[in-house]
């Protein structure tokens, strides 16, 4: 592996660039001061996963036993990027989310962006079985609720109460229309965060703009799911940006933008 220059961020743990070149630099300023110029009628779209290298996403079905301290660090980079959050109800379940926390430097750097201090949280669901007293709907601001026209209106009512709902789709959730509709509410980049059957619609609606992949230096077999799952979808060619190493944990952080 080449060498790199070697970075200390907020956690105290090296990272280093191994690619476009060999530079000293900061992981947020990576993500956040890359170019997403969002395309006409949504927004630019960011998926960001960590996979084991034999593919799989999950240890005990949650994805933390796959990271280490660079994880942390690039994935709050990572964040810091986006207006909006996107995650299935089962991974916010399975993830214990809660409102996101924004460092006062990254929220500074929000600020001077043009974005609020913290990114919201959307949450995509067609049941509405939410737990609407968890942290993410109790503390911070309001996270938005996704969910198809049809929903059960005792349900839906509940949710309007903590959170501003979306409609979109009847029968399953129309990730195509809610995009649109973020776009129209002035939200240019959204960050996917999975599930893979969450990323996988995305796939096969040809909107994934980049793709944030953590490759984690474990096998794990098993039966994990891949990090996108879903309907055939046409090959979307990618091209790859940057590449990071986690010299304390051997994490690689690839990072692809559509070709």
């Amino acid at each position: 592996m080449p060498g790199g220059a070697n970075v200390t961020g907020n956690y105290g743990h090296a990272v280093r660039q191994l690619f476009p070149e060999n530079a000293e630099v900061e992981p947020a300023g990576i993500y956040t001061g890359a170019a997403r110029p969002a395309p006409a009628g949504r927004p630019w779209v960011m998926v960001n996963m960590i996979a084991s290298v034999d593919g799989g996403t999950a240890v005990d079905g949650v994805s933390g036993g796959l990271g280490g301290p660079s994880d942390r660090l690039v994935f709050s980079a990572i964040r810091s990027a986006a207006d909006v959050i996107l995650a299935g109800a089962a991974t916010v379940r399975a993830e214990g989310y809660g409102p996101p926390r924004t460092s006062v430097a990254r929220q500074a750097e929000r600020t001077a962006r043009g974005q609020p201090p913290h990114p919201r949280v959307a949450v995509v669901s067609r049941s509405l079985g939410i737990d609407l007293a968890g942290p993410l709907f109790t503390e911070g601001g309001r996270p938005v609720v996704i969910t198809i026209a049809d929903a059960d209106p005792e349900r839906l009512t509940a949710c309007r109460t903590v959170a501003d709902v979306l409609t979109a789709g009847v029968g399953s959730v129309d990730l195509l229309d809610a995009l649109a509709q973020l776009a129209a509410a002035g939200v240019q980049t959204v960050l996917a965060e999975g599930g893979p059957a969450i990323n996988g619609q995305l796939v096969a609606a040809g909107v994934i703009d980049e793709v944030c992949l953590t490759t984690a230096p474990v096998l794990l077999g098993g039966s994990s799911a891949r990090i996108a799952h879903g309907p055939p979808a046409t090959p979307t060619p990618l091209r790859l940006a940057h590449v990071l190493h986690g010299a304390d944990d051997d994490l690689l952080f690839l990072r692809y933008v559509r070709a």
